[in-house]
């Protein structure tokens, strides 16, 4: 029932079924779709440290743990606002982890060159809202953003949650992912200012 059930949302998302045994002998049902996506890169001349300290300014940073803890306590979504909302000031969104890539290429290269480093960001009640709509939304939230320094400037990227859903054709979804790109690139355009 539930590999009929993906087979058939997939058939109306436009994705294409195959089927593949599985080790037990039944049918499998896997299903490839192409998303193009949207990428907003900003170019700054303003340091790497400065456009970084900005995007961090403009999000929350709450204690994961805790804040795992107290959002798995919420029992409904006037608890769950409770929790959320203090953490995502002052601009509706956290800081759920970040990466340093450019501190692993400069392991390996012994330089102190390049500076790259991922966010990702995001808010799990905008999150809800998306994956109410389109459960695939999962996949892409909470959002990535890049930050890298460049010899002559910063690149600011950020990957349009709104392409991602768009080939899914629900109008509430995209509603919610265009809001939740407008909050993005207006933090990243006040960042490379």
């Amino acid at each position: 029932m539930a590999s009929g059930l993906a087979l058939g949302l997939a058939a109306c998302v436009g994705m294409s079924a195959q089927t593949a045994t599985t080790t037990t002998g039944e049918a499998a049902h896997m299903s490839i779709q192409e998303v193009h996506v949207q990428r907003v890169s900003i170019i700054t001349t303003e340091p790497f440290d400065t456009v970084v300290a900005r995007i961090d300014a403009a999000i929350g940073h709450p204690d994961m743990a805790a804040f795992r803890k107290s959002l798995s306590a919420a029992q409904n979504e006037a608890e769950m606002e409770k929790v959320v909302a203090p953490v995502t000031q002052p601009n509706g969104l956290m800081e759920f982890t970040r990466f340093d890539h450019g501190g692993v290429l400069r392991t390996e290269n012994g330089t102190a060159k390049p500076r790259i480093l991922r966010i990702v960001a995001g808010n799990p009640l905008i999150m809800k809202e998306m994956v109410k709509h389109v459960v695939d939304a999962g996949s892409y939230a909470p959002v990535t953003i890049l930050i890298e320094e460049r010899p002559d400037s910063v690149r600011i990227s950020y990957d349009r949650m709104t392409s991602y859903l768009a080939p899914y054709g629900n109008s509430d979804a995209l509603k919610v992912a265009g809001e939740l790109d407008a909050k993005v690139e207006r933090i990243l355009t006040a960042a490379a200012k």
